[in-house]
């Protein structure tokens, strides 16, 4: 039998596959000082049970405050402008990304998002490892001058 019959042919019409629109995200989300999180895909909009997924915008010139995201893995696709991340228990690690670039973060990593650009929205999407957004501001003095860290991955080398 299939998924389908199993499921209900009725039940796959509204607890299938949903389409939230861009110009309907939700800023109901755990916030940061300095950017705008909007949901998209969560446990309360569309019962997703593993993932979080929505947008992310730093204004232009502007820093985040240090923070991570307790237990969640995040995913950030970067769709406009430059970022500049910074991590580490000081904030002592840094490295850009720009358009087309995927950044990891790792569980309770401390970090802290940077919009490169002065004159430029840092827009990105967003995706976490469970259906709750979760954002654990710190009180982290950022070193300066940070030591930067080249991406290194199999088809980037250091």
């Amino acid at each position: 039998m299939s998924d389908a019959k199993e499921h209900g042919d009725a039940a796959w019409k509204h607890d299938g596959v949903r389409v939230v629109p861009g110009d309907n995200l939700d800023a109901n989300t755990a916030q940061t000082p300095g950017m705008d999180r909007k949901a998209a895909i969560n446990f309360a909009r569309v019962g997703a049970q593993k993932l979080w997924a929505g947008t992310v915008h730093i204004h232009a010139n502007a820093k985040t405050g240090a923070h991570h995201h307790g237990p969640l893995e995040s995913v950030i696709y970067i769709v406009k402008g430059r970022a500049r991340m910074r991590w580490g228990e000081h904030l002592e690690f840094t490295a850009e990304a720009g358009p087309g670039d995927f950044i990891y973060v790792p569980p309770f990593v401390p970090h802290q998002e940077i919009n490169a650009s002065p004159t430029e929205t840092l827009e990105c999407v967003l995706v976490r490892s469970d259906g709750e957004a979760v954002a654990v501001n710190l009180d982290i003095e950022p070193a300066e001058p940070p030591e930067e860290v080249k991406w290194v991955d199999p088809t980037h080398p250091a």
